[in-house]
């Protein structure tokens, strides 16, 4: 499987992502900037968390008009797999490659810690390494992670299965519906944010995560 991650001016954990893709594929994933307005022959866009152009405006609504980001839609509207973790999500619901917007937390501070979620459909390329049900335990670190949409797209979400992961035991951010990461309705990207790429290695506490980027080598290679 070949990767490629999108770096802003901003972005912070685009190294942990690459780690993780490493340890998954064996292979250096391509790092693109976000002045380039092409892409590599990839099978994975990934774009990672931090904080795009400094959250001025909405968080990720600069990066959403960056060069990149109309060759990723391109790639997106082909196929090819695209996944955003927390300022990537953010990033994609600007870039209107996923319904709905982050807002910011309902406490309005900034939570950093481990939550549970759990899995809503493991019927897809990035979910398939996990059991559908089954609960996950992964670190979150967003200020602005309060998913909204209004409530006929969430009951469109729920009735094309395009709900990914919901929080248990604890909502941090007030998200609707408890929601923590969302499909498009090919079900080719997913947004969502948690990290999954900080929950790969026993040192973290937990190796949750790592069956995520698993199953897209399984799915994609």
């Amino acid at each position: 499987m070949n990767s490629a991650i999108v770096v802003f001016p901003g972005s912070n954990r685009e190294q942990d992502a690459r780690a993780a893709l490493v340890q998954a594929t064996g292979r250096e994933p391509a790092m693109v900037w976000h002045r380039d307005t092409e892409l590599p022959e990839v099978d994975l866009v990934l774009i990672p968390g931090g904080f795009s152009y400094g959250d001025y405006l909405r968080c990720g609504a600069m990066a959403a008009h960056s060069p990149i980001m109309r060759e990723v839609a391109v790639r997106a509207k082909k196929g090819v797999a695209v996944l955003g973790v927390c300022n990537g999500f953010q990033i994609l619901t600007e870039a209107g490659l996923l319904p709905g917007v982050l807002l910011r937390n309902a406490t309005l501070k900034f939570v950093c810690h481990n939550v549970t979620l759990k899995v809503e459909n493991s019927q897809t390329l990035f979910t398939s390494g996990y059991e559908t049900g089954q609960t996950l335990r992964i670190p979150v670190a967003h200020g602005d992670g309060n998913y909204f949409a209004e409530p006929h797209t969430l009951d469109r979400l729920e009735e094309r299965g395009q709900i990914a992961f919901r929080y248990v035991d604890g909502n941090p951010n007030g998200s609707a519906r408890a929601i923590a990461g969302i499909f498009n309705e090919t079900k080719n990207v997913l947004g969502m944010m948690p990290h999954p790429e900080n929950a790969i290695d026993p040192l973290q506490g937990s190796t949750d995560g790592r069956p995520l980027f698993d199953g897209l080598v399984r799915a994609l290679s």
